[in-house]
């Protein structure tokens, strides 16, 4: 049987089983339910991820049906770029999808009275400053106005609107006024932030408060000092960085900058997790930038007089041979399983974890599975300290010369670790060029070459077969981090090194840690 006659016969009995239950009931409205029995047939039993056992669950799709009637629908594909309301129809754009919201879509409700309007995004502009955006929800906004602005404590402040702006396509437009129902962009009121109310002046009303997520996680960002210095990025002072990391402020609610009695370093740069600080860090590669950041540290809180620290609701979709490596790995980074459901090959996992636990789990676990896993998470609540989760127990291993690295010598030390590094490339002192099998840091010439003599031997040359180059990506590069390693990011380059180059001042720093312990 092919697929179209199975669905068709699946149809056939969901229409089966709707009259059943609409004469059993002695009430209902049959037509309705068979005019959609296929579309139902297809979504539910063909597309939708959901089970039956287990209807509830929070990841499930779900299916939305007015009142059990059907809605009007399009035929669509987002991907390639066109919707139609019929099959026969040429598909060209998304024409009839736009023409069918603009229709059937019911208006805004205009409710009249003061102005009122919750701030929900920001935006800044380097010549009027913080820009805030939100939705009209009572009155009308006028430009060159004053408002009043009620802070999450309740303060307030009045200033005048300086533009208004409403969204036109993919852009912006200056209007005068803007009316109950827009979304709009509102310049001229200075230190606006999310969830900030605009009322009037005459009556200032709060509406409910958007909650923001605390900083959950917090790095240290230097100034780039390795021998490099300046050479493949355009900012690189001190004051450029923290320059561009307050400037970041003024969009993202959720970053935190806090400057530190040194002038080349900014701590605790404090974000929601680890994506959110890759992704701050890679645009500042994009940009130019270069810098140097430290260990991500995790921000724990004081409970009752109990050490508390960040966990997370993870939600796993991986192929079902790879659910035991998921749960053995989460296991020991003290994430305790809530929920298994096994269905069509698959197994669908959820976990509390700690937020320490997650650094690096991406990356390791796409590799583990082959691609095949889909994770969410979200922060749950601040709980009291799971304990330790292991660090990397294998050491690393650090160039002792400046200079190219040469083939030779790193075919001679394959079986010491595997390296980052590849011939030809160059490196300086202190910079970890790669892992060692042991335990404890390990020196290398990485520029020792073969001496050559007048003296030829057919058994004296051998073939060098070096391995490939580990090539990590940032993530993998904050998750490798010892406490006392920094990864250096440049436009072109991701390097790993220590925070002391020296080795010398390096054991002197070790002996003096020590003792004052």
């Amino acid at each position: 049987m092919s697929f179209e006659a199975a669905v068709h016969a699946q149809a056939i009995e969901v229409d089966r089983l709707s009259l059943e239950m609409c004469a059993a009931a002695a009430s209902g409205h049959p037509t309705s339910a068979m005019s959609i029995g296929h579309l139902v047939t297809v979504l539910m039993f063909h597309a939708m991820r959901w089970s039956p056992d287990y209807p509830d669950y929070p990841t499930s799709d779900r299916l939305v049906l007015s009142e059990g009637h059907a809605v009007p629908a399009v035929y669509a594909a987002g991907r390639d770029g066109w919707a139609v309301a019929d099959l026969d129809d040429p598909r060209e754009d998304l024409t009839p999808l736009l023409e069918m919201i603009a229709k059937k879509l019911p208006a805004p409700p205009q409710v009249d009275g003061p102005a009122q309007m919750l701030v929900t995004a920001l935006d800044h502009s380097d010549y009027v400053g913080r820009i805030g955006i939100g939705r009209v929800f009572r009155g009308r906004l006028l430009a060159e106005r004053p408002l009043a602005v009620i802070k999450r404590d309740g303060t307030q402040q009045t200033a005048p609107v300086k533009q208004l702006f409403v969204f036109d396509g993919l852009g912006r437009r200056q209007v005068n006024a803007v009316d109950c129902g827009d979304v709009c962009a509102v310049v001229g009121l200075p230190d606006v932030d999310i969830g900030d109310t605009l009322a009037d002046p005459a009556q200032p009303e709060p509406l409910p408060l958007i909650a923001i997520d605390e900083p959950t996680l917090s790095m240290n960002f230097m100034v780039n000092t390795s021998p490099g210095y300046g050479q493949e990025g355009r900012y690189s002072s001190s004051r450029q960085l923290r320059e561009r990391l307050y400037k970041e402020t003024e969009r993202d609610m959720a970053l935190r900058v806090e400057d530190t009695p040194s002038p080349d370093t900014l701590r605790k740069v404090s974000g929601r997790g680890i994506l959110h600080l890759s992704i701050l860090m890679e645009n500042m590669r994009r940009e130019g930038y270069e810098f140097m950041v430290g260990q991500p540290r995790v921000i724990y809180k004081e409970i009752n007089g109990r050490k508390a620290e960040p966990v997370e609701v993870l939600t796993v979709d991986v192929a079902a041979e790879h659910g035991g490596t998921v749960i053995e790995y989460l296991g020991t980074r003290r994430a305790e399983l809530l929920r298994m459901e096994a269905k069509d090959g698959r197994s669908r996992l959820e976990f509390h974890v700690p937020s320490r636990g997650l650094i690096g789990f991406r990356s390791r676990m796409l590799k583990a599975t082959s691609g095949e896993i889909v994770l969410n998470h979200r922060f749950f609540q601040y709980e009291y300290f799971k304990g330790s989760i292991p660090q990397r127990q294998t050491g690393s291993i650090l160039a002792m010369t400046a200079g190219e690295a040469e083939a030779y010598a790193l075919d001679a030390l394959q079986d010491r670790g595997r390296f980052f590094v590849e011939p030809g490339e160059r490196v300086y002192v202190g910079q970890v060029i790669g892992e060692s099998a042991r335990e404890g840091d390990m020196l290398v010439n990485p520029q020792r070459s073969k001496k050559l003599t007048n003296m030829r031997a057919a058994a004296s040359d051998r073939a060098l077969k070096l391995a490939p180059a580990v090539k990590m990506s940032l993530e993998e590069c904050l998750e490798y981090l010892n406490a006392d390693e920094l990864v250096e990011l440049t436009p072109k380059s991701i390097r790993l090194r220590k925070t002391v180059l020296d080795e010398n001042a390096r054991r002197r720093a070790q002996k003096a840690a020590m003792e004052d312990a």
